[in-house]
């Protein structure tokens, strides 16, 4: 588990490898990640975009960007919480990701950027 806070937005990431989905032999590795926002500003933060960069050994990173999370763009009220699943697909078997989320401070329109901490994804058997 990893996590960042930014102006009160804490993001924590725990990440799991799918071996039920994964092909090691054909280089297709599969995890998924929890991601917990809470809000524990004094305002009400709404998510608006996504932006993760997704490094997969041995090969060029990856770039995704787009708006919300998993079809959402969640409003969160002081001391809200909001989850949610996703999942990457590596073909080493070892990664990371990392990011921002671009949130908006709904009094006054500010808009900032929410880190998304760095995480690993590295299949078991790669880690001997």
């Amino acid at each position: 588990m990893v996590t960042e806070v930014t102006e009160g937005v804490k993001v924590t990431v725990v990440t799991e490898y799918q071996p039920d989905y994964s092909s090691p032999a054909q280089n297709h590795y599969v995890f998924t990640y929890h991601v917990t926002i809470e809000n524990n500003s004094q305002h009400t933060v709404k998510l608006l975009r996504r932006h993760w960069f997704i490094a997969d050994a041995g090969f060029p990173v990856r770039e995704v960007e787009g708006e919300g999370v998993v079809g959402k763009q969640p409003t969160l009220e002081p001391g809200d919480t909001h989850q949610y699943v996703s999942g990457c697909n590596l073909k080493s078997g070892i990664g990371k990701m990392y990011g921002t989320y671009l949130m908006d401070r709904v009094v006054d329109g500010k808009n900032f950027l929410a880190a998304i901490p760095e995480f690993h994804m590295i299949a078991p058997y790669r880690c001997n």
